[in-house]
């Protein structure tokens, strides 16, 4: 795992300036943004990453404002009060996503956060008071006293809650930025963009990048493709599989 040094020159290369890093960084949370985010926004955020894990984000988008008007807007005081059997008519309800367990997860998250704001006024007051230096403490927290956070979950819930203005599911994924000639270094933009070669030891050089750039890799002695690598395998019944393929197995490595 390379060191914070190494991926800060790594992301300046990337974007090309500091300023230009800079512009990609979401603008964080004040404390009081996050004491008046209501408690219905935190459970909803809660709920909406619980029902984006293993499922395409969005698909979870488009079906949230169904989630909006089943939940009763993700009121705590409404949705901890939801039982069993209401649970088992949303299970009949095509607009959402019919997962048991993670219906069930709401209404326990309801009670997180009720706990919570008899013990701190409001969640939000409970999420701005936690040290900044210990966030994942508040993640562990989440994960212990929540239903269904634990892996990415608490962190992804958290990640949202820190961007200011919350906007709607389907915006926070922030598309990547395309790679322009700027970027690369001048002898690069000389060559052919999808131009590949190879090294002596049969390893590809990343397009873009010239051989005495530091972010690059040793200059390559041969322009053509080495010999295929092959691979062994075992001979199949009723396919007509050739014993022995050649396959060509190029390695990617950062220096």
């Amino acid at each position: 795992m390379h060191d914070y040094k190494w991926l800060n020159e790594y992301c300046l290369n990337r974007f090309g300036s500091a300023a230009a890093l800079e512009a990609q960084l979401p603008t964080p949370a004040s404390d009081d943004y996050l004491r008046a985010l209501s408690a219905d926004r935190y459970l909803s955020t809660l709920a909406l990453r619980v029902f984006r894990a293993g499922l395409k984000h969005s698909l979870v988008d488009a079906k949230w404002p169904a989630f909006e008007q089943v939940f009763f807007g993700f009121d705590p005081e409404k949705v901890v009060l939801m039982g069993a059997e209401h649970l088992e008519r949303l299970m009949q309800d095509t607009r959402i996503i019919r997962h048991l367990g993670k219906l069930k997860s709401v209404p326990r998250n309801a009670q997180m956060i009720l706990d919570v704001q008899k013990q701190h006024g409001s969640f939000g007051a409970f999420i701005a008071d936690w040290p900044v230096h210990d966030i994942t403490g508040l993640w562990q927290y989440l994960a212990k006293h929540g239903n269904q956070m634990g892996g990415l979950s608490a962190r992804a819930s958290c990640a949202w809650w820190a961007r200011t203005p919350l906007s709607p599911p389907g915006t926070w994924s922030r598309p990547s930025m395309p790679r322009t000639s700027s970027t690369r270094c001048p002898a690069a933009n000389a060559t052919k963009p999808w131009c590949r070669k190879y090294s002596t030891n049969g390893s590809t050089r990343a397009a873009g990048h010239c051989a005495s750039c530091r972010q690059c890799w040793p200059t390559p002695s041969i322009t053509e493709p080495p010999a295929p690598r092959h691979h062994f395998l075992p001979e199949t019944t009723g396919r007509k599989t050739s014993l022995l393929m050649p396959v060509l197995q190029p390695k990617l490595t950062i220096s």
